[in-house]
């Protein structure tokens, strides 16, 4: 829903405030960008998975190369597969929050309770009364 010319000048006035009290942090918030992970982030992770789950696999099999008792190459593996798993589940977790907010043209989706549509409805009833 677009603003109406109003809010829009108000929407501008704030923005011009910000800018002139706070230029870095003004250029930081309008240069970021909300994108989509990549692949090639949740490909590492599962190919670190994998990795890992080999390296538990040759620890098991491999007893010798323990030392002082702990399974070396299987806490490894271990690792490797945690982390691998915590990439792919980070990146997915992203993309679904970034796909969420938009719709497949790129637009906002609508996505308000009924409550937060009364509270605005009065909110302009109010600010039409008062002009």
């Amino acid at each position: 829903m677009p603003l109406s010319e109003h809010e829009q000048r108000l929407l501008d006035q704030i923005e011009r405030a910000l800018y002139a009290e706070d230029p870095k942090f003004a250029s930081t918030v309008r240069g970021a960008k909300l994108r989509r992970p990549s692949k090639r982030r949740r490909v590492q992770g599962i190919v670190l998975f994998v990795a890992g789950v080999a390296a538990l696999v040759a620890g098991v099999m491999f007893p010798k190369l323990a030392i002082v008792g702990i399974p070396v190459v299987s806490v490894f593996g271990f690792l490797l597969m945690f982390f691998g798993v915590l990439i792919t589940l980070t990146t997915l977790r992203r993309g679904d929050q970034v796909a969420e907010g938009t719709q497949e043209d790129g637009k906002p989706t609508r996505s308000r309770s009924s409550f937060s549509e009364r509270m605005e409805e009065r909110f302009r009833r109010r600010f039409d009364e008062e002009q």
